[in-house]
């Protein structure tokens, strides 16, 4: 994971190694995943979400496209 101050400096780096940009995440994005994902990880019957569930969060945060969909494994 690395971290930018802004797409504009994101699409410079990438651009300086001859890579396309992958989806952003912001920081507020993050926290709220991280936040969601893990939330009950203490809890006995804690479980991985599922991936109509995991679609669900991700939609939940403005994560969209094929990167986020856990049954495809295309960038689209």
């Amino acid at each position: 994971m690395l971290f930018f101050r802004s797409e504009e400096r994101i699409a410079e780096w990438c651009k300086s190694r001859g890579l396309d940009p992958r989806p952003v995440v912001r920081m507020d994005q993050l926290w709220h995943l991280a936040v969601t994902w893990y939330g009950s990880r203490l809890e006995a019957e804690s479980r991985r979400p599922a991936p109509g569930e995991m679609r669900g969060i991700f939609e939940g945060l403005g994560l969209e496209g094929d990167f986020w969909d856990p049954t495809t494994d295309t960038f689209g």
